[in-house]
């Protein structure tokens, strides 16, 4: 049984586009992060990034064949179609484990990432989640783990338009289908912190957070982040005007 991550990725961003190759450090980008700290993941196998056809992601394509990182191409609008033909292209198989993960989290904790899939095989789930509500994570911890079981099944059933553009929704919004897990954060609620990128607000965050933690520990943890934007309101208050997962909220 293997565990395949696949990690969605675009360069077209309305918001902010081009943000995954933007440059946290000299010479490293959001993406090299993210994938460097994916990678200390004990559980993961394999990581996949799974991008589009549309043009505009050629050089995101380009950059994953210079890196070696594997990499799919598949439909910009149908995701879920994407998904399930990027976990087929890449040896995916019943039973097998998928991680799904997206690409502005660049500084999400392994630890986090492990834990939630530990989770997910503790309680013969087919879905399970760190990110369902009420949110007991910061955004950009985000982690979802389902069989490639269920991602074939919600590949075949799943008809209307934000089902196929949301990956995971026709699973968690169907409990009577599939047996749902939330993981909930053993420590304490942590949902007030914002660690993912959409905007030039939330790069200036990341940045700061990298810049101060990452020459002392390469794998920063989440407490170790929230710990400093504690200690630094003005920072950890730079994007705190966005609303969380507003994009899909009305879907």
């Amino acid at each position: 049984m293997a565990t395949i991550a696949i990690i969605q990725a675009r360069m077209s961003s309305t918001r902010l586009p081009g943000k995954i190759l933007l440059d946290i450090a000299p010479g490293k980008t959001i993406l090299a992060l993210m994938l460097e700290r994916v990678a200390a993941s004990k559980e993961i196998d394999k990581t996949v990034i799974a991008t589009t056809t549309n043009p505009k992601d050629q050089v995101l394509v380009e950059y994953l064949e210079k890196t070696g990182q594997p990499y799919f191409v598949g439909s910009e609008e149908d995701v879920l179609d994407r998904y399930y033909q990027a976990a087929k292209a890449h040896g995916a198989k019943a039973g097998d484990i998928i991680v799904r993960m997206t690409s502005d989290c660049p500084i999400i904790d392994p630890k986090v990432i492990d834990e939630t899939i530990r989770f997910y095989k503790s309680g013969d789930f087919d879905y399970a989640s760190n990110n369902l509500e009420p949110y007991t994570y910061p955004d950009g911890m985000d982690t979802e783990v389902f069989s490639f079981n269920t991602l074939e099944k919600t590949w075949k059933e799943a008809t209307i338009p934000a089902h196929r553009e949301h990956v995971t929704f026709y699973m968690w919004k169907n409990p009577s289908i599939f047996k749902i897990g939330q993981y909930i954060n053993p420590t304490k609620d942590k949902a007030g912190y914002r660690l993912t990128i959409d905007y030039k607000e939330d790069f200036e965050l990341l940045q700061a957070v990298y810049t101060a933690l990452y020459p002392k520990n390469n794998l920063f943890t989440m407490k170790e982040i929230t710990d400093f934007l504690d200690a630094n309101p003005a920072i950890k208050n730079l994007n705190t005007e966005v609303v969380r997962n507003a994009s899909w909220k009305a879907a």
